[in-house]
């Protein structure tokens, strides 16, 4: 049973209830608790594994939903602030007819007024039990969410804890130009110890999706995976190199089903798993299974489904 910090936005997403119309189409909409960070925190629970959630959310009736089913999950909410004035996000998610999602934009109000950019004074002694840091990207959009997730790095290199990036590249969170956040992302990447990449931000960022040629740009991560939906993962891990296909299911929505694989990662290694196929499967398994129901977190799978589901594939 390992300890995962989980940093960064907890959200509603709006999911648009129509599939394969545009958001002003839309005629109705089912708010759904996400947010990559918050989302992994969950999933890890159903593992087996212990995760903190680190954030910061409105003083306003969704920040206050959120923090409830966080709780709910088993998830723990000792890192989780409450700003007094700036509201909770949300996030419209329009779904293709094949069940992929599309992020819309967030209503009457700028990206960078919402709760969650202004985390800060992330506390040191969440560090000292920890076995993983996980860290998106969308905090260091803001300058004091930025400042946090520099500090939980620093928290994470004294005591030992291994850091671990999902880019989770959404450009309407950005405020800068795509260079100027790439370059952020890029010093981001330096100090982490593993990493998954979608293959659209491996060749955003480093214009290759090889994760041996991503390895040779990062010389001090011990693991890189390049996902690509529901493609072949390729990776580069403990200085091998390998691919794992993704399962065939019929998606219902895939909300959430990358967040569910790097939970799925985070746990294997936490097992001390070593074998790269099989830390694949079962993150592959992980993320195919949430894909099954509507939402993030709750077609989240456990590790029971999870090891049936293997054993019949």
């Amino acid at each position: 049973m390992s300890t995962v910090i989980c940093l960064g936005e907890v959200l509603f997403d709006l999911l648009a209830e129509q599939s394969g119309v545009s958001s002003e189409d839309v005629t109705s909409w089912t708010p759904l608790p996400g947010g990559a960070p918050a989302n992994v925190a969950c999933a890890l629970v159903k593992m087996g594994d212990r995760s903190r959630f680190i954030g910061c959310v409105g003083s306003d009736e969704a920040g206050t939903k959120l923090a409830a089913k966080l709780a709910s999950e088993g998830v723990d909410l000792t890192g989780l602030q409450h700003h007094p004035t700036a509201p909770t996000r949300q996030v419209q998610v329009i779904r293709t007819i094949d069940g992929d999602r599309i992020f819309g934009g967030f209503g009457q109000i700028p990206t960078d007024k919402f709760a969650d950019t202004q985390l800060s004074q992330v506390p040191a002694d969440l560090f000292t039990s920890a076995d993983f840091l996980l860290l998106g990207t969308i905090a260091l959009a803001y300058p004091i969410s930025a400042q946090a997730t520099w500090q939980a790095v620093a928290h994470a290199q004294a005591n030992g804890v291994k850091i671990v990036v999902d880019i989770n590249w959404r450009p309407t969170f950005w405020t800068v130009s795509t260079e100027m956040a790439i370059s952020q992302i890029k010093q981001l990447l330096a100090k982490a110890d593993y990493i998954k990449f979608a293959k659209e931000e491996a060749e955003l960022i480093y214009s290759t999706t090889s994760p041996q040629a991503l390895q040779a740009h990062l010389p001090a991560a011990a693991g890189i995976f390049v996902t690509d939906g529901g493609n072949t993962c390729e990776y580069w891990l403990n200085d091998r190199s390998g691919s794992q296909p993704a399962f065939a299911v019929t998606a219902i929505d895939t909300t959430g089903a990358g967040d569910a694989f790097v939970a799925g990662l985070l746990h294997q290694l936490g097992t001390g798993q070593t074998d790269g196929n099989a830390i694949i499967r079962y993150a592959a398994a992980a993320g195919a299974l949430t894909t099954r129901q509507p939402g993030a977190i709750d077609a989240q799978p456990t590790d029971a489904e999870i090891q049936q589901f293997l054993a019949s594939n």
